[in-house]
């Protein structure tokens, strides 16, 4: 169990892209070479006990998942049962979300009981673009519907893809997906799923700021974008009317956590909201306090 009073932070947005079990996929191979040249990364992904290592050093928990895109790009994923089984057996510093392609539909249902239950899952991660999916497609309503019954949160990738940008056709993903307001009809159907709207979402940065004052279970992940970047109403929220909405995340590993918070320090954030983003609106969403 995470000691709060341990950890400096709560970083909700890393992703697993190394299996331990298998090996790299030829096709995420290529979105992988694309993303490094687009956010000058390292091609070189660390490993799931990599990343626990890293984020035990510098006492920040965080919350881990892959991403199922099996349907839309024929990419096989790195299973949930990896990543929950190194949660639960570092349970001080880390939590695993599942990844269920939506198209799936009542078979991912069944999958995302089965994590929760038997694995102990935290949250969901949806990635519209690159599951090639309108977030409130009838048939993602039975994984939505499992996640609902437990009242857990729910990660949707907004705004811009970093991957697949530069590579033909964009990869084959459709950036349209992507558009926040597309989650609103999700938010008001299940209205007892958290839903967190993930990065700054350029270029309908307002739509998500919008929507998170509207919906009292809509929530804004600060990830993917190093903080000097920000659209300036992103940060005049983040100081006033949601300032308990807003969360610390990365998108590690490509962009990692210090970096992010070595940019906060001159982004506009006023000082006394610093701790809510970094860790108290994470932990009192997860259920830690």
């Amino acid at each position: 169990m995470i000691d709060l009073n341990k950890i400096k932070a709560i970083d909700v947005h890393t992703h697993a892209e190394v299996s331990c079990n298998d090996p790299e996929d030829p096709i995420m191979g290529k979105f992988l070479d694309a993303a490094s040249i687009y956010f000058k990364a390292d091609r070189k992904r660390p490993t799931i006990p990599e990343t626990i290592d890293y984020y035990r050093e510098k006492q920040i928990a965080f919350v881990m998942f892959t991403v199922d895109m099996e349907s839309g790009t024929g990419i096989k994923r790195i299973s949930n049962e990896e990543i929950a089984r190194f949660a639960n057996d570092n349970d001080d510093i880390m939590m695993a979300f599942a990844s269920i392609d939506p198209h799936k539909s009542k078979f991912g249902a069944i999958e995302a009981r089965r994590m929760i239950e038997d694995y102990g899952v935290k949250g969901f991660k949806f990635h519209p673009p690159i599951q090639n999916f309108h977030p409130h497609d009838r048939m993602a309503w039975p994984i939505y519907e499992v996640i609902a019954e437990y009242g857990l949160p729910a990660i949707f990738h907004t705004g811009h893809s970093g991957m697949g940008t530069g590579m033909r056709g964009g990869g084959g993903i459709r950036l349209k997906y992507g558009q926040p307001m597309m989650v609103d009809d999700v938010a008001v159907d299940f209205p007892d799923m958290k839903i967190i709207l993930a990065h700054p979402s350029w270029p309908w940065t307002d739509e998500s700021l919008s929507m998170a004052l509207h919906k009292e279970n809509v929530f804004i992940d600060l990830s993917g974008w190093s903080p000097k970047y920000f659209p300036k109403q992103v940060i005049h929220y983040a100081n006033t009317q949601l300032k308990h909405k807003m969360l610390f995340g990365s998108d590690f590993p490509l962009i990692k956590p210090d970096k992010w918070m070595d940019a906060a320090k001159d982004a506009g954030f006023r000082e006394e909201v610093m701790p809510m983003i970094m860790k108290d609106n994470a932990a009192k969403l997860l259920g830690l306090k």
